[in-house]
């Protein structure tokens, strides 16, 4: 398989996550990974199965399903199989008394039964440091998500426009959209850390459907096809000319993703008020961008931007009427949403080589979303794109 994670990679990973335990949680012993995300980060697989971490000792991947294809998969150096907790358990005759857990991932469920056959005393987190050591990504990675980004910037600039018809529904655009998505590479789906969170192909709106509410933490909205599949598209609602086409999607490439928002004026121009709003919005992107090099703290980027805008601009800003998110980019890699966050709490300075989406949106009654949305690489220099450099609201003719 061309696309393994180098044995090298998987190391670097598994030490600073080592590194990151000693330097928060001096007294651990064990860690223990059930996620499919962070096993495939740490091990080069997505198996069923967990990870057990020993500080004194060494790491061993045990393996319900499927042992076979993981060996295939992974260069991780110590893979076993079991056919249940208690097969693992027989290798570990003394546990500590606590051991950490992924406490946003683990179902009640699945820790009493892990428990059963490891009977420690107490849990404690270790999401933090996981979610820290992910968030600086290596060379490796980056080339990876440098591909999703090129995806993104040829299919939204260029190959979208082409698309738009006047009479096709939401739910046209999403299924021909998906298919270019594939075509030119993506890998079929889009993961989120976000509990319980389905995105099929991307938030898409015409017109004001791009401000109908979602229960998505995002400032983007859509209608979708119904309560089941509010992520999608409608089959009802049809372009016509004078609307804005809104489309936030994720591109994934093995396993890593950028993202991005591209807006279209179909038809003919929307008002110069309208397009004086949305170039604001791309002038904070570029404002942001600006200021992601390393030691920049993240809270002082958010609350910078944030106290130099007028309250007319604040209002419908990041979201519409009182569905407004605090934030103005997160992190991104193996899932959409991760951390660090561009907004308040986030304190610890930004490091070279993490990766942003900067997504400054606002709402405008009866026209929809406007704003953009690219991803950022942290560089001395501040943030790189790797989805294009569109100014967005392109007119579509």
């Amino acid at each position: 398989m061309t696309e393994q994670v180098p044995a090298t990679e998987l190391n670097n990973r598994m030490n600073r996550f080592r590194e990151m335990m000693d330097r928060h949680n001096p007294d651990w012993e064990m860690a223990v990974i059930f996620s499919k995300i962070n096993l495939l980060y740490f091990t080069g697989s997505m198996p069923e199965g967990m990870l057990i971490i020993e500080r004194n000792s060494g790491e061993a991947l045990w393996v319900r399903r499927s042992y076979e294809r993981t060996c295939d998969e992974s260069l991780f150096a110590n893979i076993h199989p079991m056919n249940s907790y208690r097969d693992a358990a027989a290798s570990y005759s003394q546990l500590p008394d606590t051991i950490y857990l992924e406490t946003e991932f683990v179902p009640l469920a699945v820790y009493n039964r892990f428990r059963k056959h490891f009977p420690f005393q107490d849990y404690r987190p270790l999401d933090a440091q996981v979610a820290a050591t992910r968030a600086v990504k290596s060379h490796w990675e980056i080339q990876y998500m440098e591909q999703a980004g090129a995806i993104h910037r040829l299919v939204l600039e260029e190959k979208v426009p082409q698309i738009l018809r006047e009479g096709m529904s939401e739910a046209d655009l999403a299924a021909e959209l998906y298919a270019l998505m594939v075509k030119e590479g993506h890998q079929g789906t889009a993961r989120f850390g976000m509990l319980d969170t389905e995105i099929v192909v991307a938030q898409l709106g015409f017109g004001d459907s791009s401000l109908y509410p979602t229960n998505f933490d995002g400032p983007g909205g859509n209608r979708g096809l119904n309560a089941a599949v509010p992520s999608l598209g409608s089959r009802e609602r049809k372009l016509q000319k004078g609307d804005l086409v809104f489309v936030d999607m994720a591109i994934g490439v093995n396993g890593y993703h950028s993202d991005k928002t591209m807006t279209y004026m179909f038809g003919h121009p929307l008002s110069e008020e309208v397009i004086n709003i949305h170039r604001q919005c791309v002038e904070i992107q570029n404002k942001v961008a600006r200021m992601l090099k390393p030691g920049n703290i993240p809270e002082t980027i958010y609350e910078t931007i944030m106290e130099e805008l007028s309250p007319d601009f604040l209002e419908n800003f990041m979201g519409f009427g009182s569905r407004r998110v605090k934030f103005l980019g997160h992190g991104i890699g193996l899932t959409v949403d991760e951390l660090p966050v561009l907004a308040q709490k986030f304190r610890e300075p930004l490091v070279e080589n993490m990766v942003f989406a900067v997504e400054p949106k606002k709402g405008i009654p009866g026209v929809g979303m406007v704003g953009i949305e690219n991803t950022f690489v942290v560089t001395p220099d501040g943030g790189r794109s790797i989805t294009g450099n569109s100014q967005g609201l392109i007119l579509v003719e």
